[in-house]
């Protein structure tokens, strides 16, 4: 029998780092994507395999719709060499972009690349992987905060997370008889270089985090990672359909 293994798009920094460390801490295997920096891909699978878990990292773009299927035997190919099967049991569907445009100017050119990255992408990468998914496994989908309360500026990104909110019930709606789960992590502002670093950098922006948090502070990585690797375990199995606010308790 092999571990259970992990997809996690977006793994080399930020949340998605720090959501295939908490996976690895848990026991499970990682495949993670890197979109454009190698290397910070490569310390994280060494950090892995430091923590006795066995991973890998793949190039991805989340947004290049045509490769989706020459990314989905990529995944089936490093199945094959490294753990010997061909199946995954998790798809953490992480990988996004980020920025801060006000409505008046959005384009279409950067509204169709969040579309791709943020809603199109997920849901045909979603589609592509659940055939090599064991039953019993799980789905995770990462949204915002800001699906439920508005920050000037993320008109794109938030209609869209919305969105995938919606989608995920309809996952786990369809695949439910091969009890497969599905969920939506939402974060709130966190401290990483998300959105050119805007939540960590900005001391003003941070101050003003805080200052709506109930817990009085502002959010790390590891704040999130952690939910991401708990609903991957058998301690989750009897949660499906949905959204998990992760946020510290900002604008209650």
């Amino acid at each position: 029998m092999t571990d259970k293994i992990a997809l996690v798009t977006g793994g080399s920094r930020g949340l998605g780092k720090d959501m295939a460390l908490s996976l690895a801490k848990k026991g499970i295997d990682v495949i993670l994507t890197y979109y454009s920096k190698k290397e910070d891909a490569d310390k994280v699978v060494d950090a892995i395999k430091q923590l006795g878990q066995r991973a890998v990292a793949l190039p991805f773009d989340a947004g290049d719709i045509k490769a989706l299927g020459t990314f989905t035997q990529r995944v089936s190919a490093s199945l094959k060499s490294t753990w010997k099967t061909d199946r995954l049991d998790f798809l953490v569907n992480n990988a996004g972009m980020g920025a801060s445009v006000p409505f008046a100017e959005v384009t279409e050119e950067i509204f169709d690349r969040f579309m791709n990255v943020h809603f199109k992408g997920v849901y045909f990468l979603t589609q592509k992987i659940l055939p090599i998914m064991n039953d019993n496994g799980g789905i995770i989908f990462i949204s915002s905060g800001t699906t439920r309360f508005s920050v000037p500026g993320y008109s794109m990104y938030a209609p869209m997370k919305g969105a995938i909110e919606v989608l995920s019930r309809y996952v786990a709606k369809e695949n439910g008889t091969h009890g497969i789960r599905c969920n939506v992590v939402a974060p709130g502002a966190i401290q990483t270089d998300f959105n050119n670093g805007s939540n960590r950098d900005n001391p003003e922006r941070v101050a003003r985090m805080v200052s709506l948090t109930a817990l009085g502070r502002a959010g790390n990585a590891d704040d999130i990672g952690s939910v991401v690797a708990f609903l991957c375990t058998e301690d989750a199995k009897w949660i499906n359909g949905q959204r998990i606010e992760v946020t510290g308790g900002v604008n209650l």
